[in-house]
């Protein structure tokens, strides 16, 4: 796909996340990388300050730009919906301005929330969006920010991401395993459950195949990028306990019950369906994303053997 020429100097936003963190091993083959976030020493930048952010980004003078920072906090969002503009909304289109100004490649992470889930089958990324929440709604403005200015641009929607650290799913339920008997948990919201560093791996993948921002223009544009197959939380969580179950220490839980969206009510609204379709990814660029029970295995295995 790509020519001789390949990425030089990669500028990797949000080193800390879920999915940043494991960025920071999968994209040093590739380039040099410079990771700038909050605890960054000594880059450090703002996504809600508009001009730090310009003179980040011109200081580093990267040929790509790799955008895995977010505000991911769904409920807090509805809460925050100013911040969450800012920081999803707003600092993607600076990036993109900037990104077209150096001649560079931005690739950016976006979300399956940006659907309203009314649907049944995977959604394909020529679905019309309607988020049904503040978080999905300014995800989706980021997208059409990058789109608006037009640079060597590809969009990565993901879903349901978690990993062996940070703030997620997996690690709420090893934690109330310990904690609880009984786990209530809702089984009518369906997603695919994706793996940090099964988006990092696959992200290296394609921008080593793509080689410089003149590939990145040639397949430009918003491809899904998650695990393969589909479950509810309530089937993700059976199979979180399954493995958890003779490893976990402090195991207590007796009972899971299956419970409604309307049993568990939350701030914001979640897509009842929200599976993404993959061919788009896999035609393009040759890469299979495995399905989501193997890959959490994968997951809780390093977990336990570490």
């Amino acid at each position: 796909m790509a020519g001789k020429r390949r990425w030089r100097r990669i500028l990797l936003i949000g080193p800390s996340g879920q999915v940043g963190w494991e960025l920071c091993r999968t994209l040093a083959p590739l380039a040099e990388v410079i990771a700038v976030g909050r605890h960054t020493v000594p880059h450090w930048t703002d996504l809600t300050d508009i001009d730090s952010l310009r003179a980040m980004v011109r200081e580093v003078g990267p040929d790509l730009i790799v955008n895995a920072a977010a505000y991911t906090a769904v409920d807090l969002a509805e809460e925050q919906p100013e911040l969450a503009q800012a920081v999803n909304g707003d600092a993607p289109g600076i990036l993109a301005e900037e990104t077209k100004r150096l001649g560079a490649g931005l690739l950016h992470y976006s979300t399956d929330y940006v659907f309203d889930g009314t649907g049944q089958t995977p959604h394909s990324e020529d679905d019309a969006p309607n988020p049904l929440n503040v978080y999905g709604k300014t995800k989706l403005a980021g997208e059409r920010a990058i789109q608006a200015v037009g640079p060597h641009h590809m969009i990565l929607r993901a879903s349901w991401v978690y990993g062996a650290r940070g703030k997620n799913f997996l690690r709420t339920v090893l934690r109330l395993a310990c904690e609880r008997e009984e786990l209530r948990i809702v089984d009518d919201q369906v997603g695919s459950p994706t793996w940090s560093r099964m988006i990092a791996e696959t992200t290296a993948q394609i921008l080593a195949k793509l080689g410089h921002s003149a590939g990145m223009a040639e397949h430009a544009g918003i491809y899904h990028m998650t695990s393969g197959g589909q479950g509810s939380w309530y089937a993700f969580t059976q199979e979180i306990l399954s493995h958890a179950n003779e490893h976990l220490p402090g195991y207590r839980v007796e009972r899971l019950m299956p419970i409604s969206t309307e049993d568990y009510p939350t701030p914001a609204r979640r897509p009842l369906y929200s599976v993404l379709s993959n061919e788009r990814l896999s035609r393009t660029f040759g890469v299979t994303i495995p399905a989501w029970p193997e890959c959490l295995r994968l997951c809780m295995t390093g977990m336990y053997e570490a």
